[in-house]
């Protein structure tokens, strides 16, 4: 079950790193929903290895082939199968780590749980996973057309932009490899990405995503409150470490006389301290959130790693790997908000018909 997503919308994936592919299958997906199936190799091409001098130059076409679900460009209402062929693997760069548990990887856990593992690109575990949610948060964004969903990468490392999303100019987020709206600041994370990677090492940082038009009431009560179902999925991704909506954290500083949203007499708020969500519900304010992600474990240099013999040994860094994940998670993280947004309208649905 842990290989599964959602509610109604739901997603089901397979597939590892060095594998001969990857897919899914997308379950829930209403019929006749006409599909703009280049929309959706558009965002995987966003994600996919290669694409700039700061990301991992493993290259991959991550070119998506649909089996089931679709016909004459629209969805039949039954299953939406999906593949995506892993073509440049180089299995042999992992030969050293077979019997070797890497510092910070999953190799140790996976393997005292499993008892064995793939440990080609760390198999089930690698963040080549992420494609397969990419295809079906792009899929679940054509039943939430109206939504507008922007994800940005809002700092790397101590290089943070300080403006609000409100001050930002979010159609200029692809306009540079790093994926961040402000151009000067952009130039510097690109900058000490270049210099992280040459040092052999590599740095973390931080995506912010803003949702805006989004109905009120999606969200249940209790245990699936709207925010839960978003940090959920957020922190579903690999090397993510944090998970904060509204103030966040800040809001723990604040008096109650700060924080409150005070109404407008047509139900909006003077102020969207809570991030778009009130009770687990949205009230109809822009969603936003920040998501917080690690430093890649796999770096250049030498570190100590545990051998299966539980010998502790020297190990260098090999194969191909992001200096910094951000630039390529942005749209990782537009497609699991997609994702939950688009299930949440078909529940709401389901309890009208």
């Amino acid at each position: 079950m842990s290989n599964s997503f959602g509610k109604i919308l739901r997603l089901t994936t397979f597939g590892e790193s060095h594998g001969r592919a990857i897919g899914g299958i997308l379950d829930g997906f209403p019929g006749n929903v006409a599909l703009d199936l280049e929309a959706i190799q558009h965002q995987l091409d966003r994600r996919k290895p290669g694409q700039s001098s700061i990301v991992t130059q493993r290259k991959e076409s991550d070119t998506v082939q649909f089996l089931s679900g679709i016909y004459n460009g629209k969805s039949t209402g039954a299953p939406i199968g999906f593949l995506i062929e892993n073509d440049n693997q180089k299995s042999n760069d992992y030969d050293h780590l077979k019997d070797v548990f890497r510092p910070s990887h999953a190799d140790f856990t996976y393997q005292s749980k499993y008892k064995n593992r793939d440990h080609r690109g760390g198999g089930r575990s690698s963040a080549r996973e992420t494609a397969n949610w990419v295809v079906a948060g792009a899929l679940a964004k054509h039943l939430i057309p109206e939504i507008k969903i922007n994800a940005y990468v809002s700092a790397v490392g101590n290089i943070r932009v300080e403006q609000p999303y409100t001050e930002l100019n979010l159609d200029l987020i692809d306009s540079n490899m790093v994926r961040c709206p402000v151009e000067d600041k952009a130039e510097e994370m690109i900058d000490f990405i270049k210099k992280i990677r040459k040092e052999g090492d590599t740095v973390g940082g931080e995506i912010s995503c803003v949702i805006q038009h989004v109905p009120i009431g999606l969200g249940e009560p209790i245990f699936d409150k709207l925010h839960a179902r978003l940090g959920q999925a957020m922190l579903s991704i690999n090397a993510v470490k944090g998970f904060e909506y509204g103030e966040g954290f800040a809001a723990s500083r604040l008096r109650g006389s700060q924080m409150n949203d005070l109404f407008e007499t047509d139900g909006t708020t003077k102020t969207n301290f809570s991030g778009g969500v009130q009770g687990g519900i949205s009230n109809g304010m822009p969603i936003y959130f920040k998501v917080a992600f690690k430093p890649v474990a796999t770096l250049m240099q030498t570190q100590t790693a545990l051998s299966a013999e539980h010998k502790l040994i020297e190990l260098q860094g090999k194969g191909r790997h992001d200096p910094c994940v951000v630039p390529r998670a942005v749209p990782i993280v537009e497609a699991l908000a997609s994702l939950v947004l688009a299930d949440f309208t078909l529940i709401n649905k389901s309890k009208t018909l």
